[in-house]
């Protein structure tokens, strides 16, 4: 496809990726000897068999089966698509990823006419907004926007035109579905046509905000009116490229910012308070597009910070739109995760108060907001009376399904806590009257989080699947971190040689010519599947498990590598390695040659041998009697 990655670039990603800290993030770990392990997340199960290894930047789940590398947990975990999990790693590292032109020849990936129409488009107003002084004066002295800003931006200006964008884009059938595809043009009904024009143009006259994907690409407009008129925000409508309660205007553009490490996202309500907060030095604030903050927006906030602050009006509408973000980020919140709530002064968005007061007073409020915790309290309090016994009961029974929401676990045990003081209630006391009083939806009593696995039978007591490769179902981690050994033994010499390379694929260079040739002559099942990963981890080298895994994802021999890597290796050292994978090739070359040995015998009893043949069974006579010189004594 069109701007391809380059794989160079995806290994040294890989490569560079902490596994347990990506993983860690998501999953409770806890230390064990040298690897990690947790409940599956994959799986419902209440003993650990989910175990992560920093050596081999690999995961496995002896549950369930699911393993692989850290981009592969991204794609399970945070249903991310392959470039968005190498996007996701990417942000992390704080690099641009490159992408390899396109060949002429090559066919375009679905939707990319869609993109590069929106792209052409957002180009047109970027230069229109240079030409028209009305608009450029609007964006610059009466809103404040200076030149790097629009130019960061790519803010532009859609002409006061029912035809602008429609006559210079929309030249040919194909073009105008294209315009009508992305919601740039709109079909006017039956009966309502113009000079036969069946359409016309969705933005006019407003200063127009590019929203842009995790790769940069534009997917979407939003546009400002300029002077007076309703709405004074549009939007782009739902398209194939664009739902807006996933997208975060902004987001780009914060992981292109450079510097110190994000730490926290700031989200606001609109375009113009993003692009100020941006430009007074508040490098980290996201905007939501028009809708209210949902669960799929905070998942993807948790994926690149730990610590969001939702800052809204202070009037009644900001506050409205604080208490659904409130409980939209009830389901998100745990241990490891801050969530706060700032309300500005009346009169003020985050636009003009930071044009007002500057960055050091707008971020100085920003440490003063509060906790997601102390918000809902307040909140609840605001319409109870806690001075009696009715209005505690009240904020008890209000509490109740807000603290339904919260995944099980630390967090969820304090913020009872939090709640219980607020009545006056133990709270061991409020938990035995909540699980006693009749269960209201979402109450307490056997709640999960949204997404919880529905309870089932813990699948690591049976076989997991491909277990022919690995161990059977009675393996389990044993203390300390190793595993106990596979009962069938060590296996057939081609799959201990598999096993070698994939647990220690650095070793693939290191083996000795005489090796290679061995390796070459071998002709029983796998050896081709062995020779092409020896080719291939000659040719790019690997230095971890998980970089292995990636370079195979899309071939068939992937799943078969990746069980290979969850079998357990009773070798942690290099060299041993090396020796061990020597030993097996050399034995299958034996074994090979010993065939060879008994087929020629034969063959000469039956039919002869022809010359060449003749000589190729004296040298494998000699070779037996040499190897059979050099055995030991008994």
């Amino acid at each position: 496809m069109a701007g391809r990655i380059p794989q160079n670039f995806i290994d040294d990603l890989v490569a560079r990726s902490d596994i347990v800290e990506l993983i860690g993030s998501r999953v409770p770990l806890k230390k064990s000897g040298r690897e990690y392990k947790a409940c599956c997340p994959f799986h419902n199960e209440k003993s650990p068999s989910f175990w992560v290894s920093p050596d081999k930047q690999f995961y496995h789940c002896f549950g369930c089966g699911a393993h692989g590398s850290v981009l592969g947990f991204l794609m399970n975990h945070d249903r991310l698509s392959y470039p968005e999990a190498v996007e996701e790693l990417a942000a992390r590292a704080g690099v641009e990823i490159p992408r390899k032109a396109a060949r002429p020849d090559e066919p375009q990936a679905p939707g990319e006419p869609l993109y590069t129409m929106l792209a052409r488009v957002a180009a047109h107003w970027a230069q229109a907004l240079q030409t028209d002084r009305r608009a450029r004066d609007y964006a610059t002295t009466r809103r404040g926007l200076e030149p790097a800003t629009l130019e960061r931006f790519m803010i532009g200006y859609a002409a006061n035109s029912w035809n602008d964008v429609l006559r210079r884009f929309g030249v040919d059938d194909p073009s105008r579905r294209s315009l009508a595809e992305t919601g740039l043009i709109i079909e006017r009904e039956a009966g309502q046509q113009r000079n036969g024009e069946r359409y016309y143009d969705r933005f006019r006259d407003r200063l127009m905000f590019p929203i842009r994907d995790a790769r940069g690409r534009v997917i979407a407009f939003g546009g400002r009116i300029i002077d007076q008129g309703e709405p004074k925000y549009l939007n782009s409508p739902e398209t194939p490229l664009f739902h807006k309660g996933r997208e975060l205007y902004g987001l780009y553009e914060v992981r292109q910012t450079r510097g110190a490490a994000l730490k926290r996202l700031l989200v606001v309500e609109g375009y113009m308070d993003v692009v100020r907060l941006h430009q007074a030095g508040i490098g980290y604030a996201v905007a939501t597009l028009g809708t209210a903050t949902t669960a799929e927006h905070l998942k993807r906030v948790f994926r690149v910070v730990s610590e969001v602050v939702f800052a809204f009006d202070g009037d009644r509408a900001g506050r409205a739109a604080a208490w659904r973000a409130l409980q939209n980020a009830l389901p998100e919140a745990r241990e490891g995760r801050e969530i706060r709530f700032l309300l500005l002064p009346e009169g003020h968005d985050p636009d003009t108060l930071v044009g007002a007061e500057g960055r050091e007073a707008f971020e100085a409020r920003l440490g003063d907001a509060l906790p997601l915790s102390e918000y809902l309290v307040q909140e609840l309090a605001a319409q109870s009376d806690l001075g009696h016994a009715d209005g505690r009961a009240r904020f008890a029974e209000a509490a109740r399904p807000l603290l339904a929401k919260v995944p099980d676990g630390v967090y969820r045990e304090l913020l009872l806590g939090r709640i219980a003081e607020s009545i006056r209630l133990g709270p061991e006391r409020l938990r035995e009257l909540w699980a006693a009083a009749p269960a209201t939806r979402g109450g307490l009593r056997g709640a999960a989080g949204p997404g919880t696995p529905a309870v089932g039978p813990d699948s690591a007591a049976g076989e997991r699947p491909g277990s022919g490769y690995g161990r059977g179902a009675d393996a389990r981690p044993s203390p300390g971190g190793g595993r106990a050994a596979h009962s069938a033994g060590r296996g057939s010499l081609m799959r201990q040689a598999a096993v070698m390379l994939v647990h220690h694929p650095r070793i693939a260079t290191m083996l000795p010519p005489a090796c290679l040739e061995a390796l070459t002559q071998l002709d029983e099942p796998g050896a081709d599947v062995l020779r092409q990963l020896f080719d291939d981890l000659r040719e790019r080298p690997c230095s971890s498990t998980g970089q292995l895994l990636e370079h195979w994802r899309d071939r068939p021999e992937a799943e078969r590598f990746g069980r290979l890597a969850a079998t357990e290796s009773l070798i942690s050292d290099e060299k041993a390695a090396l020796r061990e994978l020597e030993n097996a090739i050399d034995r299958m070359a034996e074994e090979a040659r010993m065939r060879r040995f008994d087929a020629l015998l034969l063959q000469e009893g039956k039919r002869g041998l022809s010359p060449e043949e003749k000589a190729e069974l004296q040298r494998l006579m000699a070779s037996r009697q040499t190897a059979a010189g050099s055995r030991p004594k008994r």
